[in-house]
């Protein structure tokens, strides 16, 4: 009888590479996603609706899973515990997204136990208002006060498909249109020299599937990463050589007020993360796994998929064109226009 996987929220940028991994190691496997999706293999069930206990609960009366990956973010610490709870208590392994952005710039290479922001940050208002990498850790945290073992934290990097593509805090909406309209686009000189923290989505979901099943990764987190060290400069020569993109290296603040929306989270994005050197030490993750480096896609090779994918279906670039890229893109074009 086939194992049972259950993606909860998977029809993203991770779910859907895992999920394919996951078809290929004999699993079936169980998707929720708004998507609008058909499945033609036998093996995958397509759930399209809004996640919540009563549908999870309905499932759980069906079968219980052999994993969940759970990959919805939960902003508030104190409304995950009982969906922890929940989950746990109905599968053999819960597999919990977190990020590489927990890290702190305190260690390098960035390591399973290195230090957390969480624990480094003494800001009473960053700790209180930041909403991704803070939340990630405070839920970490649930899991090891759970009293069970059966749940691994991923911590991935920051994950590119097409549906997102990334070079510092800068998105797809940049790097293809303003490519294609042959315009600069700006990012921070000084991010430029360091180790960036992307890397390609199919490589993150080969990950996940060999945890998924495996004893010694209960009880334990991971860092998702290949091992292949990239600094965000290199990271724009891709693009340059891949979609004719230029682009302007700025101070950090004229970058952040005039190529973003200079929000405080976009500031905690850039200033906590984007900035900090990202080398990640994949010691771990490649002796419990068994894969080694020539396991994965090459970040290049990555995006060279993607593209492919994006002129194949150009449908699903005109989401990137939006009100909110046009503002962003206004000012940058003021900003060069006035240095």
């Amino acid at each position: 009888m086939k194992k049972h996987v259950l993606l909860i929220a998977g029809g993203g940028t991770l779910g859907g590479y895992a999920s394919m991994e996951l078809l290929k190691r004999g699993y079936a496997v169980d998707v929720i996603a708004l998507n609008d999706c058909v499945s033609l293999n036998r093996n995958l069930t397509w759930i399209q609706k809004s996640v919540d206990d009563a549908l999870l609960a309905e499932l759980f009366k069906a079968r219980r899973y052999d994993a969940i990956v759970d990959f919805i973010h939960y902003r508030d610490p104190e409304a995950y515990k009982p969906r922890c709870e929940m989950l746990l208590a109905n599968t053999d392994q819960l597999v919990f997204l977190s990020s590489y952005r927990v890290y702190a710039d305190e260690e390098h290479p960035v390591r399973e136990s290195s230090p957390q922001l969480l624990n480094v940050v003494k800001d009473p208002y960053f700790l209180e208002n930041e909403k991704y990498a803070i939340p990630k850790s405070h839920n970490e945290n649930t899991l090891r006060a759970s009293g069970k073992r059966n749940w691994t934290i991923i911590r991935p990097l920051i994950s590119f498909s097409h549906f997102r593509l990334d070079i510092v805090t800068t998105g797809a909406s940049e790097l293809l249109i303003r490519s294609r309209e042959h315009k600069p686009i700006l990012l921070p000189e000084k991010a430029r020299d360091l180790t960036s923290g992307v890397g390609w989505s199919g490589n993150i979901g080969k990950m996940i599937a060999a945890l998924i099943g495996n004893e010694k990764a209960l009880g334990e987190a991971f860092t998702l990463g290949t091992g292949e060290q990239n600094t965000w400069g290199q990271v724009a020569d891709m693009y340059s050589d891949l979609l004719g993109a230029t682009f302007a290296w700025v101070p950090t603040e004229d970058y952040l007020q005039n190529a973003t929306d200079n929000s405080f989270m976009q500031r905690c994005a850039l200033l906590y993360d984007r900035l900090f050197d990202r080398r990640i030490d994949t010691t771990k993750l490649f002796a419990t796994t068994g894969l080694s480096f020539s396991d994965f896609t090459k970040c290049y090779d990555g995006l060279v998929n993607e593209l492919a994918f994006l002129s194949n279906n150009p449908s699903y670039t005109t989401r990137f064109d939006n009100p909110g890229f046009r503002a962003r893109d206004a000012k940058a074009d003021a900003y060069l226009a006035s240095h």
